[in-house]
């Protein structure tokens, strides 16, 4: 059968949309489809005289800004359904999955954003977090088959039948991890910041504990003459719930946090000192 030129003209001009649309939907896989002008950088501007940060292709600062957000501002509900008590703390809400019980909670929404990236950069060996008590536990292993089992303190991986490469098997696995894994394993595992000026984008504030709490930077934006910086924050929260954009109590228009925020930075929810930046 011969095709005439019109048509591989028209071909050409709808290839390069029908090619986006599948990395599109990888790189948030989560979602059935992803609107660019949904996503973060599209809906927050940022402030007045900055410009966003470089960020390089394929990095998890890159894919933070991309993340995908709900159309409007609704209200942030918990796993159950629920409307969160305080309605007042966030600017937008992040289309992200809570899952149906109570574990998706601060730290857990940290690891989701982590693991989210590295599953879909493809970098499987990379995923891996650790327990409480201290056991790393990887992605890796989850596939070959072992399960984690714990008894006290102690946790012990029983091997098993090797698991598909799905995104069952990676929600289950990140269900095992945000069950045994919180603001105070998540602390030690990170690196300290020394300097927040050196901040950048998939950084966390973080206090572990009981309670505990964390929050993590998904944007920044500069001066392009130098100086001045400015940051957004994220943070899920207990009970389980919608990740959400932070609004900055500080300031009546909007959800960017200035970087020279001295020793103490305060959240709608939650107080940090500048020494609790860390690092994946």
């Amino acid at each position: 059968m011969k095709l005439s030129l019109t048509f591989f003209v028209a071909l050409a001009l709808i290839s390069p949309a029908l090619a986006a649309a599948p990395a599109e939907r990888a790189a948030y896989p989560w979602l059935e489809r992803y609107d660019p002008a949904d996503s973060l950088a599209a809906r927050i501007a940022p402030p007045a005289g900055l410009e966003r940060a470089a960020a390089a292709p394929g990095s998890f600062e890159s894919w933070l800004r991309g993340l995908p957000l709900k159309k409007g501002n609704p209200p942030v509900r918990l796993y159950n359904g629920q409307e969160k008590p305080n309605q007042t703390a966030h600017w937008a809400v992040l289309d992200l999955d809570t899952g149906p019980r109570d574990l998706q909670q601060c730290a857990d929404s940290v690891i989701r954003l982590r693991a989210e990236y590295l599953y879909a950069a493809g970098k499987f060996d990379e995923i891996h977090f650790n327990f409480t008590s201290g056991d790393r536990a990887d992605f890796s292993r989850w596939l070959a088959g072992f399960t984690p089992t714990v008894r006290g303190n102690k946790v012990e991986w029983v091997p098993g039948r090797p698991r598909p490469d799905t995104r069952a098997a990676f929600r289950a696995y990140l269900d095992v991890v945000f069950t045994y894994a919180g603001t105070a394993s998540l602390a030690k595992e990170l690196k300290p910041v020394p300097d927040v000026r050196q901040m950048r984008a998939g950084d966390v504030f973080i206090q572990g504990g009981s309670p505990g709490h964390v929050v993590i930077v998904v944007d920044m934006a500069a001066d392009p003459a130098g100086g001045r910086k400015a940051f957004l924050l994220a943070q899920g929260f207990m009970p389980a719930q919608n990740m959400h954009i932070l609004r900055n109590p500080a300031s009546s228009s909007g959800p960017w946090y200035d970087l020279d925020f001295g020793q103490t930075l305060r959240t709608p929810e939650w107080t940090f000192a500048a020494g609790d930046l860390r690092r994946f």
